[in-house]
């Protein structure tokens, strides 16, 4: 059977960082579809990516949305539907999908129970999850579960660092389905190093390097529980007036859309601006003082940029950046991110990055095609 590799992807992190595999892909020949699950649905969230990365539109584009945050089965249940259709007819030999959202637990499980029919559908594929074997050890995040189902029935682990090898093993997956290939994140970066200073997003907003916050805010378990997001956004307001820096704030929609059913008011020092470019961000990412988030990505591009980080959460499943001093976890009360952002600030300034040698996505497609 020849190779054919399906590349399902919903967010815009998920894009970013199946952009490494697409391109080695393209540019050795090697055949292959995208699949758009519409997790990320927006121009600013979602189209901007596909353009500024290179990319042509997905094969598929589907618009799978979520009707509210409690019905998780709901949501994974439309994608899995929608992406087995394209799969039965495709028949990839191989699927792919990054991360930890819904679009990630919905291909994972329609690929094995593809893989369970094989007799009746004419055709075998297995799963390769990118970026696998994170873990928070926190089951009331959904991301966690979606991360540790996908890992169990995964075909292929592709780790991005030998501690995220060793979550897996501890919980009993084989070994020799366990790749350690670095992160994809860092392909990206690389690929995309000399537009990043091209854009000049400091001089549009008036900034100056080094001198001001950024802020990015979008986990469920962060913008829709009133208390969480008003104890946050106090929080990064405290810590800027006492560090006598800004914090500017590209708002994700999920948190837009929460502030105003709270009727939060946004607090001084902090500026609210829309949805960025992929390059746009990264710009103010690099030159940022600091980066406070709840985001994996972001505490990973910043580690890699040699950003201070600090996480608005009660764990991290990139413990390696909290590892060599490039991250702190701060969680969501006002006084304790105060407290470590300012230590955050005043800390180490420098480190290696974990995240390997940027070629990621190379060595994932070559395990594929050797079905090693």
């Amino acid at each position: 059977m020849e190779e054919k590799i399906a590349i399902v992807f919903g967010t815009r992190p998920e894009i970013i960082k199946l952009t490494p595999v697409i391109k080695h892909c393209r540019n050795e020949g090697i055949p292959f579809f995208t699949v758009h699950s519409g997790q990320h649905y927006s121009y600013e969230m979602d189209r901007i990516f596909f353009e500024q990365l290179g990319l042509k539109r997905p094969d598929y584009q589907l618009s799978v949305k979520s009707k509210a945050p409690y019905m998780q089965g709901q949501h994974t249940g439309k994608m899995m539907e929608a992406i087995e259709k394209i799969l039965l007819k495709e028949k990839p030999t191989n699927v792919l999908a990054e991360g930890d959202t819904n679009t990630v637990l919905a291909t994972a499980l329609v690929t094995a129970k593809i893989a369970t029919v094989k007799q009746l559908v004419d055709f075998s594929t297995k799963f390769g999850h990118v970026e696998a074997c994170l873990r928070s050890y926190d089951k009331t995040m959904p991301e966690e579960m979606n991360r540790i189902i996908a890992d169990h029935i995964s075909d292929y682990l592709f780790a991005p660092t030998k501690d995220a090898k060793q979550n897996a093993l501890k919980e009993g997956l084989s070994e020799e389905k366990i790749f350690v290939t670095g992160n994809t994140i860092v392909d990206a970066l690389k690929m995309v190093e000399g537009k990043i200073e091209d854009v000049n997003s400091l001089k549009k907003m008036e900034l100056e390097e080094k001198n001001y916050a950024l802020l990015t805010l979008h986990r469920q378990e962060n913008v829709d529980v009133k208390e969480k997001l008003q104890s946050i956004i106090k929080g990064v307001s405290g810590f800027c007036k006492k560090a006598g820096i800004e914090a500017i704030w590209p708002m994700h929609p999920r948190a837009k859309k929460m502030l105003e059913q709270y009727n939060i008011t946004v607090p001084e020092k902090i500026r609210v601006v829309k949805p960025l470019g992929f390059f746009e961000f990264l710009s103010l990412e690099k030159n940022a003082a600091i980066a406070l988030t709840d985001s994996g990505g972001v505490q990973e591009e910043s580690c890699i940029f040699g950003t201070k980080c600090v996480t608005l959460r009660e764990n991290t499943e990139r413990p390696e950046t909290v590892a060599i001093g490039a991250n702190v976890v701060a969680g969501w009360q006002e006084n304790g991110i105060v407290e470590k952002a300012t230590e955050m600030l005043e800390g180490k300034t420098e480190w290696k990055q974990p995240f390997g040698d940027g070629k990621a996505g190379e060595k994932i497609v070559k395990i594929l095609i050797k079905g090693k």
